[in-house]
């Protein structure tokens, strides 16, 4: 698969079924693409954030399909020229929809702000006339600066 540009996109599927353990399976899932991707190990503080910044993310996404979509169904992440795409798919019809604001202090309902302060881009789209329910995505740019370092592959 490629982007408009031609750009190769890397693309990795999770099929879940249930929500019982499904956000800490997706950010295992998560952070082994992203050690595949070479943002793991994040050598500059920069680059850790964003790492965790993805990370939390992910947790908020699938939470919220736990909580609010009927339960995930499919974790995908895409990855290519720089973006990183997640993806969430669950069986609920209703997209998200932000909340009127609330003190900080009171728990829950933070999760789309999470969303808009730390994604590059976010949305929801229906998953089509086959597969009920609806896919919420998130983007996130890999950070400039420091050049990004792989750790040189063990060749013993």
């Amino acid at each position: 698969m490629t982007q408009g540009d031609g750009t190769p996109v890397q693309t990795r599927r999770l099929l879940l079924h249930g929500s019982v353990g499904a956000v800490s399976r997706c950010r295992d899932f998560t952070a082994r693409a992203l050690a595949d991707w070479g943002w793991i190990p994040a050598e500059s503080p920069r680059a850790r954030e964003r790492v965790e910044d993805v990370l939390l993310l992910v947790s908020e996404v699938v939470t919220n399909a736990c909580l609010h979509g009927g339960g995930p169904e499919e974790f995908v992440l895409r990855y290519g020229a720089g973006v990183l795409r997640v993806e969430v798919a669950d069986r609920s019809p209703e997209h998200p929809r932000r909340m009127a604001p609330r003190s900080p202090s009171l728990p829950g309902g933070h999760g789309l702000m999470v969303l808009d302060r730390l994604a590059s881009d976010w949305g929801s789209s229906d998953r089509g006339p086959d597969a009920p329910g609806k896919v919420v995505w998130l983007e996130v740019s890999r950070p400039s600066g420091p050049p990004w370092r792989r750790r040189p592959a063990d060749r013993s």
